[in-house]
């Protein structure tokens, strides 16, 4: 087998890692009609893993979608975890409602805003949240993710999904703005003395940055 074709082998088998149960399939269904993208099973996955560190009680998600990345986020984080969750699209957001509501350990757990992340972050507490999730808004990529370590504890998580963009941040000769702002604000994570990163190949790409406690 080619390595190329091993390499993509091995992502798919890391994708498939942990089935995704009946009400994530409904959820994602549910994304599929409204027209917005719901994040990878492994990225879900991945997600329930990085909350469960610490665990997480405090969570921030910018682009809640139909909530399958919030719910993912609430079970592995801590039993009195809130996740508080942005999205401006008002229809996705009565989805996630939903969802949540169905899902027991996330019921009474969520705080849904309908509004623009740009001025719903600022009024956020400082250092008040042990990890944020970015799911959506590349044109305001930079400011969400300088926002997010503001909001981040010492040794919080920023996690940002489809960092890599479908695989086409990879491609050198691809250069929309979409493409420029996800490889800048990689960059800028990498260089930050504040942070350590990691650029996973998981669902379409995400990207990790751990707020380091010493600074």
């Amino acid at each position: 087998m080619p390595a190329q074709n091993a390499k993509h082998a091995s992502w798919a088998y890391a994708e498939e890692h942990l089935p995704e149960d009946e009400l994530f399939a409904e959820a994602r269904q549910a994304a599929v009609d409204l027209g917005v993208p719901s994040p990878s099973e492994g990225t879900l996955a991945l997600l329930t893993t990085l909350a469960a560190i610490g665990p997480a009680r405090g969570i921030v998600e910018i682009g809640t979608g139909v909530g399958l990345s919030g719910t993912a986020l609430l079970r592995g984080a801590a039993k009195d975890a809130v996740l508080t969750g942005i999205d401006a699209d008002s229809d996705a957001v009565s989805i996630a409602r939903r969802l949540f509501r169905s899902e027991p350990i996330a019921a009474a757990k969520t705080r849904l805003i309908t509004g623009k992340a740009t001025e719903v972050l600022p009024r956020l507490t400082t250092a008040g949240y042990d990890l944020v999730h970015i799911g959506a808004g590349v044109d305001e990529m930079e400011f969400y993710a300088q926002q997010g370590l503001r909001l981040l504890k010492p040794a919080g998580i920023l996690v940002i999904s489809d960092a890599l963009a479908g695989d086409r941040v990879v491609k050198p000769a691809v250069r929309d703005p979409e493409v420029q702002a996800l490889r800048a604000v990689e960059r800028s994570l990498r260089e930050d003395q504040r942070t350590v990163t990691s650029l996973l190949p998981t669902g379409t790409g995400v990207l990790v940055a751990v707020k380091q406690s010493r600074q």
